[in-house]
């Protein structure tokens, strides 16, 4: 099998049958990676129409916050993925690992689409719906470290930022394919027959496209060598803390503040327009998808930046740009009644976050050798996304309900503080990677 990663610091630059081996193992990984974040999301979008047929005939709010309380079980076992994932994809190879992690994301998929509802099997239906989830978070949880592990270790040098940027573009791309299948359906069905039936048709649609993601991860070549997968470190979090104890917390430290941003203007911003802008569901369903789409594309733009102006730079532009600009742009936000105005605003927003998520996987690659990469980046990503990620909106919310939604903004500003000083720790040159073999 070829070692894909001992060809890419060759010095002499690369054959046209290279670039396309190299751009064709990108598109693979990738595409699982948007199968993963299609099925996660689908459930948010879903919940509404679904929530009926799970829980006891409640009110409409109880049955709302029950399926919530599911979708943020799927978070917490982010880190868990994150751990399993990250050991399998450095003792057994990434290849293995994306491999799984695909298919578990088609039987959690699959189990959704069958499942009977509460009038059916009672207790039984909310408990399986439960189990379900339970197997997307570690399914998603062992993605990012796995896929990012992989992306970097497959792409092109002086061409690394730009071709890692694609993880996030199809992260992106599962958001955006999941509310456009949901938006059809909308247009397809009543609601009668979106709640009877019709939700469960994007969890088929997720787990067909599960297949086809397998199929083209299979043909996958392994970046890892036999040399690294045998090494007695190999996938130990123990050898983690004893030697990459530094950029174990480096990278937890950025992606505290990362993860909270990012959510904060994708996730929460269309709740933060209804309920606070008291924009129409509809008209901030549409910004958000114009400002969704516009962010997927600016990801291998500020790619190809950090592979002019450096990683380090990057990142410290991102902790700058979102310490100074983030009270500014929610306060603006506040009292927003154009929707082209709140557009603008979020897109400027969602430019400094992709300094951060253009580059993420690969600043984080970078820091590992190659016998922890995969633990090292899904681990520390995986914790602190579930903490400061999955929590994002319930902190949000949380201090809207008790009159004190400004503290929120001072809190994703105090997170980005961090991330600037996180930043200023990084290497001007990678420390890892570039010299594996």
């Amino acid at each position: 099998m070829t070692d894909l990663t001992a060809n890419s610091n060759q010095a002499a630059a690369p054959s046209a049958e290279e670039v396309r081996k190299r751009v064709f193992a990108i598109v693979a990984a990738s595409s699982g990676n948007l199968v993963e974040w299609f099925d996660f999301y689908v459930y948010a979008f879903c919940a509404i129409y679904f929530a009926p047929s799970f829980f006891p005939k409640a009110d409409p709010t109880a049955q709302l916050l029950n399926t919530a309380g599911v979708f943020a079980a799927g978070f917490l076992m982010r880190p868990i993925g994150g751990w399993v994932f990250g050991t399998i994809a450095d003792r057994h190879g990434r290849k293995n690992s994306m491999l799984i992690s695909v298919l578990m994301m088609c039987f959690g998929s699959l189990l959704i689409a069958c499942l009977p509802t509460y009038d059916s099997i009672g207790n039984w239906a909310p408990a399986l719906l439960l189990l379900a989830r339970l197997i997307q978070g570690l399914s998603v949880g062992g993605e990012y470290g796995t896929t990012a592990t992989y992306m970097s270790e497959v792409a092109l040098r002086g061409r690394r930022g730009f071709f890692s940027s694609f993880q996030y573009v199809t992260l992106i791309g599962g958001q955006l394919l999941a509310v456009l299948v949901v938006v059809i359906l909308q247009q397809l069905l009543d609601e009668a027959e979106l709640k009877a039936w019709g939700w469960r048709i994007p969890f088929v649609v997720g787990a067909i496209t599960a297949v086809v993601a397998l199929f083209l991860r299979r043909t996958l070549h392994e970046t890892s060598s036999a040399a690294t997968r045998g090494s007695k470190e190999a996938g130990s979090v123990a050898e983690i803390f004893r030697h990459h104890k530094a950029a174990f917390f480096t990278v937890l430290g950025y992606t505290a503040g990362g993860s909270l941003i990012f959510y904060t203007f994708t996730t929460y911003m269309q709740k933060y327009l209804v309920n606070t802008a008291g924009m129409s569901i509809k008209t901030a369903s549409y910004v958000m998808t114009g400002c969704l789409f516009l962010y997927m594309c600016m990801q291998p733009v500020f790619g190809a930046l950090s592979d002019r102006i450096g990683r380090r730079n990057n990142m410290l532009l991102f902790g700058a740009l979102g310490t100074l600009a983030t009270v500014p742009i929610l306060t603006a936000l506040r009292t927003v009644s154009s929707p082209e105005l709140a557009f603008v605003l979020i897109a400027v927003a969602l430019a400094i976050v992709s300094f951060y998520t253009s580059i993420s996987g690969i600043v984080k690659a970078e820091m590992f050798p190659a016998e922890v990469r995969a633990l090292g980046v899904g681990l520390a990503y995986a914790i602190a996304n579930a903490a400061f990620g999955g929590s994002a909106e319930y902190v949000a919310l949380g201090l809207k309900s008790v009159g004190h939604e400004t503290v929120f903004y001072w809190y994703v500003t105090g997170m980005m503080v961090i991330a600037f000083l996180v930043s200023l720790r990084l290497p001007r040159q990678a420390k890892y990677l570039h010299h594996d073999h």
